[in-house]
């Protein structure tokens, strides 16, 4: 049996840095680095402040998922709910239940940490929190509101089978709804939901209090 593998912290030196691009909410940097055999290269990556996406399953084994509007991409891609990590050391379960509630007006009682990953690590920090939620009921209150392409977005509730069809036949592209209904399937497929992380699972790719 191959042994089983983990990525492990490391830093290489940073002998200049520089910010040439700060926008509303992420920025651009500029680092020299130091590599192994003593050489200097500049790496440009994306400065980001993290996100979360919740996998909201029913009892009836449906993902709620959106249909959004993806300038970037110049398409109308399925997701499921996400934002950003707005306040540094933000509780990454209060944004992920305030995301949930933002743009589907739905709450959960069971939450669970999914997985954790980095969405493009050759470019960008970014770090990405999936949390499974269950047990699903319509939000007290009013709805919140939404603008720009939040305004127009359409909200579905689509079998999980269906979703995973539909991310290996090349159909759905989000990374977070990718990642997110092939790591549940991987986790019902094996030991189960019960074996996931809790919700207030150390973190260390965005530290909260």
């Amino acid at each position: 049996m191959a042994e089983l593998l983990w990525d492990t912290p490391e830093e290489w030196e940073v002998i200049a840095t520089a910010t040439p691009f700060t926008g509303n909410k992420t920025s651009v940097r500029t680092d020299d680095v130091v590599m192994p055999d003593g050489k200097i290269v500049r790496r440009d990556y994306q400065v980001h402040p993290g996100s979360v996406a919740v996998l909201a399953l029913d009892d009836q084994d449906r993902v709620l998922v959106l249909n959004q509007y993806r300038h970037p991409v110049r398409q109308k891609l399925w997701e499921i709910p996400a934002g950003l990590l707005d306040v540094p050391g933000e509780n990454p379960l209060r944004a992920a239940q305030r995301e949930l509630y933002e743009e589907a007006h739905v709450k959960a009682e069971d939450w669970r940490v999914l997985t954790d990953v980095y969405t493009t690590p050759g470019g960008c920090d970014e770090a990405v929190r999936i949390f499974l939620a269950r047990e699903l009921s319509e939000a007290e209150g009013e709805r919140f509101e939404v603008f720009e392409e939040e305004a127009v977005m359409q909200l579905e509730r689509a079998p999980l089978a269906d979703l995973v069809h539909g991310v290996l036949a090349g159909e759905l592209h989000n990374n977070c709804l990718a990642v997110g209904v092939l790591a549940l399937s991987a986790a019902l497929a094996g030991d189960g939901v019960d074996a996931l992380r809790p919700a207030d699972a150390e973190w260390p790719a965005r530290p909260f209090s």
